[in-house]
């Protein structure tokens, strides 16, 4: 891995004058198989090798990568990172970061059937099985797109504080999306499984099942669905539809940067402000933690970017707003610790304030209770589309597969019920919480160049009260 040419570019760049020094490894080899109606039409096999580094020099922050592991290479990159880092730190955007212990330690996530051990005729041949399922439902499926990857990347980790974490993570993913058509009208799904771990993921998930039980349910809701009522009614929003609210409306608005400003002309900025902190969001049955830890997620991590130890963050705790996500700059900024929510998705991006499986702690209700007690409302099982503001405070929600509540009783699929609200307005609207925990997979986008990021979001099924749909 070259780890000698890591510690190397840390002592070097102490010695041409930075004050701080880091350099992050990555190796990282991959394979991607995708089928589009029936046709395998790309496959990829890629192995990425890369140093990105991290200088600070009169206060100024520096930043610079190369896929070159030669050490003369490195001098000149390092060089040239001071220098340019000497002439911007005349603009004076001051940089410092938060005191934080260093950790010397090594990871791995196992796997049960290694990745290696797994020849790309077995990976591609559950893409077609998949197909043949779906061709078997006799259902009409004008567009069907399937992907299938895996990547092993090793980081190692290193800074002038101390600090030497080597990691490796094998990750799993399952991409689909799917359209279905019935009597000229048409529906669509995409969603994702991700896992950290082998091979065995993969064969857990049974994917023909997957995507025949999607299509199944997108022409019943096509064959059968009613308008949604325009009254105010409840809403049992299951743990899909709860976990891209949670992720967006509860996840992003409390990335520290964001609160700051950093983030405003790149993935926006945050009507939470530092002077929030303490003050109520929610009803108490809302928890929202944020949790690398969590054994074989798809954001798994002991420890983040800037060598920070992991750990839960309780982003909300019985309704009120109780932590940001931190990174070391912002930490400082806050005169706080960094909570270790420090990413980057590559070698040759910096890391910045990211989630990692972001989630609303479960209650103690089943959902049938949850359900039981709504007199009229709608059951959204899953979505097909939403959106949120800038600042994360006005949302929408597209129920895909959903039904109407009668009386306590699941009754006949309903299309397209839309939830519009506000982000104070959902979690005050929430009054029970089911115990039924279910966790998704996404790729998070943020930054500029994009990073697009491995996360889980997820909760159990939430009941909310008096809800108007949108049109």
């Amino acid at each position: 891995m070259f780890k000698d040419l890591a510690d190397f570019a840390v002592k070097y760049a102490l010695k041409k004058g930075a004050d701080y020094s880091e350099a992050r490894l990555e190796s990282t080899t991959s394979n991607s198989f995708i089928l589009k109606n029936g046709i395998a039409e790309a496959s990829g096999f890629d192995k990425i090798n890369g140093l990105g580094m991290r200088i600070i020099k009169n206060k100024t922050l520096g930043f610079a990568s190369t896929n070159y592991m030669d050490k003369e290479k490195i001098k000149k990159l390092i060089q040239n990172t001071i220098n340019t880092t000497e002439k911007a730190s005349k603009l004076r955007e001051e940089i410092n970061l938060s005191e934080e212990n260093s950790y010397k330690n090594k990871y791995e996530v196992k796997q049960k059937i290694n990745l290696n051990d797994v020849g790309p005729d077995e990976k591609i041949k559950i893409l077609f099985d998949a197909e043949k399922e779906l061709i078997n439902t006799k259902i009409n499926i004008p567009s069907r797109y399937l992907s299938l990857s895996d990547s092993i990347t090793t980081e190692y980790l290193t800074n002038s504080d101390g600090t030497n974490i080597l990691a490796t993570v094998p990750k799993v993913t399952f991409f689909y999306l799917l359209t279905v058509e019935h009597d000229g009208k048409t529906s669509q799904r995409i969603w994702q499984y991700g896992q950290s771990g082998g091979f065995e993921f993969v064969k857990k998930w049974d994917i023909p099942s997957i995507v025949v039980n999607e299509v199944e349910a997108l022409q019943n809701n096509l064959k059968f669905g009613i308008k949604p009522p325009k009254q105010t009614l409840d809403i049992v929003a299951a743990p899909q539809v709860v976990g891209i609210m949670v992720h967006e409306s509860g996840g992003h608005p409390y990335e520290a940067d964001r609160i700051i400003g950093r983030e405003g002309a790149q993935a926006g900025e945050s009507f939470i402000t530092k002077e929030m902190l303490g003050t109520r969001i929610g009803s108490k049955a809302v928890n929202v933690v944020d949790d690398p830890l969590l054994e074989n997620s798809y954001g798994f991590y002991k420890y983040d970017n800037e060598g920070v130890k992991a750990r839960r963050k309780y982003l909300i705790k019985e309704g009120i707003i109780n932590e940001f996500l931190q990174n070391r700059k912002t930490a400082y900024y806050m005169g706080i610790k960094s909570n270790g929510s420090s990413r980057s998705v590559n070698y040759d991006r910096e890391s910045i304030v990211r989630m990692s499986n972001t989630f609303m702690l479960p209650g103690n209700h089943t959902e049938e209770e949850l359900i039981g007690d709504v007199k009229l409302g709608i059951y959204m099982k899953n979505f097909m589309e939403w959106n949120i503001d800038d600042k994360r405070i006005n949302q929408k929600y597209v129920g895909a597969e959903s039904y109407l509540i009668k009386n306590g009783e699941i009754k006949g699929p309903v299309t397209k019920p839309i939830i519009e609200i506000t982000t104070p307005q959902l979690y005050s609207a929430v009054d029970a919480v089911a115990k039924n925990m279910e966790y998704h997979a996404g790729n998070c986008g943020k930054g500029e160049p994009m990073q697009a990021i491995p996360v889980w979001f997820g909760g159990p099924s939430i009941r909310l009260r008096k809800i108007r749909l949108g049109n």
